[in-house]
């Protein structure tokens, strides 16, 4: 079964200094491929070796998005076997050439990927390259090649298994001999797997393709066993990972290309990317039983298939513009330009640690450089070279390693020079810190766990001085703080847990370092997550501290902290620092104002500050300026209604009673709302005739108005000099200058003794009327029945109660009875009107003392009776 073939590049005519043949030799998304020197002479030539000779099948050219050339000739090399394999003894067999498109369509932002299928055994492959198409790009006439790749067959192999990289041989070829039907199964000589194509490792991250070749040779075993669920499973798993390879290319070049702007918070943040989804795929999919790896503590070594082609440390310009798909590709890759790579998805949140690389665990870390002999210099001393080598693995169960080693040599430690302590302990602080801002999870609890056991057990074993506690906290907690900012949320939580732990420590709390660590004002550009989590961290201290003489904490340091975070361009960073001053509002009052803004109306357009400022006035007691506002609005509103309604029933109350008209019902006014207020419109004209009540209960009521009024137009009649109906309310018979239109208005609804408002529909009604009013007309005259003892309106709730006690006072048929104090009065109108004006009357009646009050002293008149000149 043809293979990939690996080469290198053996001699090249000239190329560019940034692009040289070199890199043709890997397979990558961040290959930059190989480029003509500039004002070169054509043709060029490129020659490759192959490791042995084979059997040519295909060969596979990506070139360059503008620098293009016409054409591209092939050549086949092979030494005479009497002759040594030098390139000088190479002869040469012409196999064919491509042409290749000028690009123009595609605006020269896509790649041509030309595959052409041969057949030809040699050693050597010859890359004759023509002179280049002209465009606006290609100012210095140059070519480029980006990628090559060679698809063949060891022509030493054995006829049986064709591909030893994907079958266990003995194993296999017994297989097949025990059932020569799977012959035609597995050795298929012309079949080239797509995960030999060249677009599969320019797509795809290098070690996830090294995984799914891996899973490729798992799967074709299980289909030899017959185990054929596994085998659908191991298909389902290579599906995903070409995808999450495709995007993790992408990633890597979107890093390169940040890199390459000096964009670093880009770069960093792709970084972050990577890691954490390539994590995610990797727990997801199971990888170890994918694999069928035994469990053990570290884990196991993948085995994976060694890349032939690994991705050299260099930037890449691969560009970001879809080209259109071949019409008829000869494999899913086949003669397709490779096609723009889109802005990735939102990478998942995990930290748990990744497979080992795909080289595995050799048994020893690898040497540190000179740039970590010096930063660790301190640690060598203490710790020795092997361990902080450890410490300092790409390998995260090394890492791990040396941790526990650390945390096991501090704890048995007894050594009793103070000095030698203190260099343990700084030795062991500067591992916590590079542990603390690991990003595998297990590595960065194995720095807490250390860290907690220096605090609570190595300083107090060793009885060191307050100083060196401090000197713990201030180097470990800004890393934790920034810890606390981690894309994975179980790394957040943890880390601010500990600081929230850490401040409790009997060696730490005295020292008040934690809280005072905290409060720093950070800088405005700090990233809104570790922002965020700093502010909930002063939060939850504030909250288990208080602002005690010995907690840390004090109103100067939490405002100057929460007024800087108030400034922070994130929303929920403000949210935590409001809550906070709002909190500590409520414990202090008036020291808090005295590090915000002044409360005026400037500050309170902007929002933040109103919503504080509210705030204080509710603990304060006082109604906010909104609710103020609001409650201005509403009172014009119901004054308005007030208003409307009035209205309608004054001029009810004129068509209804005209004195020298006869009497025509009207129909009953609408119902008044409470609380009503007078108001400056036009009344009855009292010289037509006298006004009746703002609301009629009864229609016997209205007809004794209409009898009134007819009787007292009789006696204007007899003596209109001794008598005049104007300025005269005609129920309690007060006259008054003030009597207007708008007077009277206002003391029919509020003054005259006669009258009250009904407590349920709000109507003005006469007294000596209102228990029929409560029984017929009311609107809530369903809730009231008549006592037959006292004939008075009973609520129905307490209508039972009342007739079981019998301590109601009896009415009489030849008296009044009185709602209000309920006893029986006089008779007649004169009746009511001695009861509810007199001085002695209804202490119920709480008009009838305004109007004792407003009568005329002697001399000086009283209220005109009914029918008779007023006294001189």
């Amino acid at each position: 079964m043809p293979r990939k073939l690996p080469f290198r590049v053996l001699h090249v005519s000239g190329q560019d200094e940034s692009y040289r043949a070199a890199e043709l030799n890997y397979h990558s998304p961040l290959t930059k491929g190989w480029q003509a020197s500039r004002y070169c002479l054509y043709p060029q030539d490129i020659v490759l070796q192959l490791e042995n000779r084979c059997r040519l099948r295909k060969i596979q050219i990506l070139s360059h998005q503008y620098l293009i050339a016409t054409k591209i000739e092939f050549f086949v090399g092979d030494v005479p076997d009497e002759q040594s394999q030098d390139l000088e003894n190479a002869r040469y067999t012409r196999l064919g050439y491509v042409s290749l498109s000028d690009n123009e369509k595609t605006g020269y932002k896509a790649r041509e990927l030309k595959s052409v299928h041969v057949d030809a055994i040699g050693l050597y492959l010859k890359l004759n390259i023509h002179k280049n198409h002209i465009n606006k790009y290609n100012i210095y006439n140059q070519v480029g090649v980006i990628a090559i790749n060679v698809i063949g067959d060891d022509i030493k192999r054995p006829l049986g298994i064709t591909d030893p990289d994907l079958f266990l041989d003995n194993d296999k070829r017994k297989a097949i001999e025990g059932d020569p039907s799977l012959e035609g199964l597995y050795n298929k000589p012309d079949f080239i797997s797509p995960l030999d194509d060249l677009a599969f490792d320019m797509y795809q991250d290098p070690e996830i393709a090294g995984i799914i070749r891996k899973l490729e040779k798992k799967k074709q075993e299980a289909v030899l066993q017959e185990r054929f669920e596994y085998a659908k499973k191991l298909k389902g798993a290579i599906s995903e990972l070409q995808k999450v390879g495709e995007k993790l290319g992408k990633y890597e070049v979107e890093k390169r290309q940040a890199v390459e702007n000096e964009d670093y918070d880009k770069a960093k943040l792709k970084k972050v990317q990577m890691d954490e989804y390539r994590l995610q795929v990797y727990k997801d999919l199971n990888l170890p039983d994918l694999l069928e790896t035994s469990g053990s503590r570290h884990p196991q070594n993948i085995d994976l298939e060694p890349i032939r082609q690994p991705t050299p440390p260099r930037l890449q310009e691969l560009s970001y513009r879809t080209p259109p798909q071949s019409p008829t590709p000869r494999t899913p890759y086949d003669e397709r330009p490779l096609p723009a790579m889109k802005r990735p998805p939102a990478v998942p949140e995990e930290e748990d640690p990744p497979p080992e690389s795909s080289t595995g665990i050799t048994g020893e870390p690898e040497p540190l450089g000179e740039k970590e002999l010096r930063e660790a210099s301190y640690a060598i001393d203490v710790f020795g070279e092997p361990l902080v080598s450890k410490a300092y693995s790409k390998t995260w169960s090394y890492r791990e390693d040396a941790l526990l080693a650390v945390y096991k040599q501090m704890q048995e430690s007894n050594v009793s020079a103070k000095e030698e302590c203190r260099n343990l302990l700084k030795a062991g602080i500067f591992l916590v810190k590079r542990a603390v801002d690991d990003k595998v999870y297990a590595v960065f609890k194995a720095g807490l766990h250390l860290l907690r056991m220096i605090l609570n057990e190595y300083i107090p074993q060793h009885k060191l001085q307050r100083q060196d506690t401090i000197y713990a906290v201030e180097k470990t907690i800004p890393n934790l703080l920034h810890k606390g900012g981690d894309t994975a949320a179980r790394c957040r939580e943890d880390s601010k847990s500990f600081v929230l732990e850490e401040a409790s420590f009997s060696e730490v709390k005295p020292t008040n370092i934690v809280p005072h660590e905290c409060v720093k004002p950070f800088k405005l550009t700090l990233a809104p997550r570790q922002a965020q989590s700093q502010c909930e961290i002063v939060e939850a201290l504030y909250k288990k501290l208080g602002i005690k003489s010995n907690s840390g904490l004090t109103v100067d340091n939490l405002m100057q902290f929460c007024v800087t975070a108030l400034g922070h361009n994130s929303g929920e960073v403000r949210d935590v620092a409001e809550r906070i001053i709002k909190d500590l509002y409520r414990e202090v009052k008036d020291p808090v104002k005295d590090y915000l803004p002044p409360d005026n109306e400037k500050n309170r357009k902007i929002t933040l500050y109103r919503q504080l400022y509210e705030y204080f006035d509710k603990v304060d007691g006082k109604p906010s300026k909104g609710d103020l506002k609001k409650k201005r609005v509403d009172d014009e509103k119901k004054k308005q209604q007030e208003i409307d309604m009035l209205q309608q029933q004054l001029q009810q109350l004129k068509d209804m009673a005209s004195g020298k008209q006869d009497y025509q019902p009207s129909p009953r006014p609408k119902k008044l709302k409470p609380k009503l207020k007078p108001v400056d419109e036009s009344v009855l004209d009292s010289k037509k005739a006298a006004p009746r009540r703002p609301s009629i209960a009864s229609k016997k009521m209205k007809t004794d108005v209409k009898k009134k009024a007819e009787k007292k137009k009789q006696k204007d009649d007899d003596d209109v000099s001794m008598y005049n109906m104007d300025n005269i309310c005609i129920f309690c018979g007060e006259r008054n200058e003030n009597f207007t239109e708008e007077g009277l208005d206002l003391h029919y609804w509020k003054h005259c003794p006669m009258l009250k408002r009904c407590t349920n529909c709000k109507q003005v009604v006469e007294i000596a009327s209102y228990t029929e009013h409560l029984l017929t007309e009311c609107e809530a005259k369903s809730n009231y029945a008549k006592c037959p003892r006292c004939s008075e309106a009973i609520a129905k709730s307490d209508y039972d109660e009342h007739i079981a006690a019998k301590s109601c006072n009896p009415s009489k048929s030849s008296f009044n009875h009185c709602p209000l104090c309920h006893q029986n009065i006089g008779s007649g109108e004169d009746g009511w009107k001695s009861h509810l004006m007199s001085r002695d009357g209804c202490k119920q009646n709480p008009r009838r003392l305004l109007a004792i009050n407003k009568q005329p002293t002697a001399g000086k008149g009283k209220p005109a009776p009914k029918g008779k000149k007023t006294p001189r």
